[in-house]
């Protein structure tokens, strides 16, 4: 089949969904664009900051849109495309456009509050408290498996026999690496002259491409050759950074930066399906199991990002909500964000599919190799220098991974901060104090993340998204409360969570109990299959708990307690 007929199909779908279901899902539970927002009523120029809808939606985007939608449809295509077409579309539309839309929606009409303090609010403290753990762990696995991409992709040595050598992409690798740093320095520069001459419209465009293709010329022309456990601590260093600084500094210019290149990224993809056609030689379907295990759970956990995502509404509830300056702005930062990420997906598929050999074996490699390659073939067919078109790839994809690991300490440190916090933090305790800390807190969870990188990504891989689904359904249940007591409709949350729930608790006693086997067999170490166990029971514990507390809230709840007015009015 055409893979430019897939992508047009997907498109016009995912179009449709935005302006039907996504329309009316904000008119069912009511959107105000009088009403003023949390970023607006709660201004303190670190995390609430009012701020353009583009700007907005370019930070949701570029941090939800990370390394997932590639990585896991191209994995999953081990089942054949059709499965994965259909859940990214299906998936996209009714579980995690709904899921994003409305941890967005929430946190808007409480006040900017993070997940776990509208947990707190609608489930109880003690949901909240194991609720914010479940989090804070589940960040360290975001951590440490998107950071392994990133140093592994600018690594440019290896070490065989004790020699080490250069690997035979070092430059582009090490391009890729410079072009990085001079990025996050022309995003500070970005972010300084917009908050002092306040750019927006065609202005902040031009100034946000001036400094995108500095970035990428000064990058190639110096190229910086580093080993991945020297690349670590750069990383690792940048991240800290990102996370204690005012978002307006670093992270919301280097997201807005990083669209650009998305664009030029998809753009790319999309105009070389559409000039070359490719047939799409993976196979339609392959059977109900493969080497990744059963299709059920599998396919639904290895395809997270592009589908549903639980990692996309700490985005929308913890950094998102703060910085919204109408509430008019919900559906496309909320809704719009995730059905472009549902495309982006799809297009990673066709380009795996057109990277495939004719008898449908799929091209060697990593899903980021796989797509990078693709892509970077179709640039080249254009008349872009094949150096050019490689280091511009690599970049590309190496920032879908970047972009949610600026996110996720940010977010990780703020569930620790939250999991201690009291309201009279002025007379309490100097050890919960010392927990509250902006930078110990930071450090504490890059350095839990940096040890389990050690596990590595392709064995870490399962186990984030069986906690990511979790989340999500985690993040459902919350919803259901919230819509309930409010006086909204709730209809729609309940099948994405039923069938979540499924998928999630399935996948996670699959994962157990192949570590207990490992362990048995005398094939298991601690650093790898022994914490990947003790995670999974942690998430499984904690999910379990917070499920039935939440279940409990959601029984007992009296519809429209709050005596909010129903949709279409200010809540």
């Amino acid at each position: 089949m055409n893979t430019l007929v897939i992508v047009l199909i997907a498109a016009v779908c995912l179009l449709a969904a935005y302006l039907l279901y996504g329309r009316w899902l904000a008119n069912k539970w009511g959107i105000d664009p009088k009403a003023k927002t949390p970023a607006v009523t709660k201004e303190d120029g670190q995390d609430y900051v009012p701020t353009d809808s583009n700007t907005v939606f370019a930070h949701q985007f570029s941090s939800i849109a990370g390394a997932g939608p590639v990585t896991g449809a191209i994995q999953a295509a081990v089942f054949g495309w059709v499965p994965v077409l259909l859940w990214v579309l299906l998936g996209g539309i009714f579980f995690g456009a709904v899921t994003d839309f409305g941890a967005l929606y929430a946190s808007v009409k409480n006040e900017g509050k993070s997940m776990g303090l509208l947990i707190e609010k609608y489930i109880g403290k003690l949901g909240r408290k194991l609720f914010l753990l479940f989090c804070w762990l589940f960040t360290l696995l975001v951590i440490a498996a998107f950071a392994d991409m990133v140093v592994g992709t600018f690594n440019a040595y290896t070490v065989t026999d004790g020699v080490t050598t250069l690997v035979a992409n070092a430059q582009v690798n090490g391009a890729a690496g410079s072009i990085s740093l001079f990025f996050i320095g022309f995003a500070m520069i970005f972010g300084l002259i917009e908050r002092k001459w306040k750019f927006t419209g065609w202005k902040e465009t031009v100034l946000g491409l001036v400094f995108t293709f500095a970035s990428l010329a000064l990058g190639m022309m110096f190229p910086v050759y580093l080993s991945k456990g020297a690349w670590a601590l750069v990383v690792f260093a940048y991240i800290f950074f990102a996370a204690v600084v005012p978002i307006w500094l670093v992270k919301q210019p280097r997201d807005a930066m990083t669209v650009y290149m998305f664009i030029g990224m998809i753009a790319g993809a999309v105009l070389g399906l559409l000039v070359a056609h490719p047939t799409m030689n993976l196979k339609p379907f392959t059977g109900f199991t493969a080497s990744l295990g059963d299709m059920f759970p599998m396919l639904f956990i290895t395809v997270a990002c592009g589908a549903v995502s639980g990692f996309h509404s700490l985005v929308s509830s913890g950094t998102s909500s703060k910085t919204v300056a109408n509430e008019k702005d919900m559906l496309k930062v909320g809704y719009g964000a995730m059905v472009l990420e549902s495309l982006l997906a799809v297009v990673a598929l066709c380009v795996a599919g057109s990277m495939a050999a004719a008898d449908g074996t799929p091209a060697s490699g990593t899903p980021f190799q796989v797509f990078s390659t693709g892509v970077a073939s179709f640039l080249t067919s254009f008349g872009l220098p094949e150096y050019v078109a490689n280091c511009f790839m690599t970049m590309c994809v190496s920032a879908l991974a970047l972009t949610t690991l600026d996110a996720v300490p940010r977010i990780g440190r703020m569930c620790f901060q939250e999991l201690f916090s009291v309201d009279d933090m002025e007379h309490a305790p100097l050890w919960r104090k010392v927990l509250c800390n902006k930078v110990f807190s930071t450090v504490l969870t890059l350095a839990l993340g940096y040890v389990l990188t050690q596990i590595g990504y392709t064995n870490i891989w399962p186990l984030f998204g069986s906690a990511n689904q979790l989340l999500s359904a985690l993040v459902l249940v919350t919803l259901s409360v919230f819509l309930k007591v409010t006086g909204r409709n709730n209809k729609m949350v309940f099948p994405p969570l039923v069938i979540m729930l499924a998928v999630t608790g399935t996948a996670l006693v699959e994962k157990t109990i192949a570590l207990v086997n490992a362990f048995t067999a005398g094939t298991g170490t601690f650093m790898v299959e022994g914490l990947q166990l003790i995670l999974a029971v942690l998430l499984m514990v904690l999910g379990v708990t917070i499920v039935v507390n939440s279940l409990r809230a959601y029984f007992h709840a009296k519809k429209d307690s709050e005596g909010v007015a129903v949709a279409g009015k200010q809540a």
